[in-house]
């Protein structure tokens, strides 16, 4: 069952820590949490994905409060990223910005508005058990 954690304060992303081997997925999950609380994004959720996908190592789920807010969240993600020197960093959902999904390789980034999120409810699917049954999302506290 993957681990659901919240998001912690960390340093800025850079090239060096997103180059650091096999702890760079977790690292680079963390400092892109980061910046998204640093842009007030709301409800943020870590899933570790090891061992359950073939796709990332890692997922984070967080909303905005307006299609701008959601836009402005995925734009400053994905100029980070670039700047941290990630040169495949794909974004789909920027025209629409009711969901939007950052693909920087080894993590996932998936920032909604609120009501998409519940509709889809990503936490419910990638936090279930072997058995099929949802394990309890950690909320965020910002």
């Amino acid at each position: 069952m993957p681990a659901l954690r919240p998001s912690k304060t960390g340093p800025a992303l850079t090239a060096h820590s997103a180059a650091e081997g096999s702890h760079a997925p977790e690292l680079l999950s963390h400092q892109i949490a980061t910046q998204l609380e640093d842009d007030k994004a709301e409800n943020i959720l870590e899933i570790d994905l090891r061992g359950k996908s073939a796709i990332a190592d890692a997922m984070i789920i967080a909303s905005g409060r307006s299609q701008r807010h959601v836009t402005a969240l995925a734009d400053h993600v994905e100029r980070k990223l670039r700047e941290a020197g990630l040169k495949k960093v794909r974004v789909e959902g920027l025209p629409n910005a009711d969901w939007v999904l950052i693909d920087a390789g080894d993590v996932i980034v998936h920032i909604f508005r609120p009501e998409v999120r519940e509709f889809y409810n990503l936490e419910r699917i990638w936090s279930s058990d072997a058995s099929g049954h949802a394990a309890p999302a950690s909320p965020v506290s910002n």
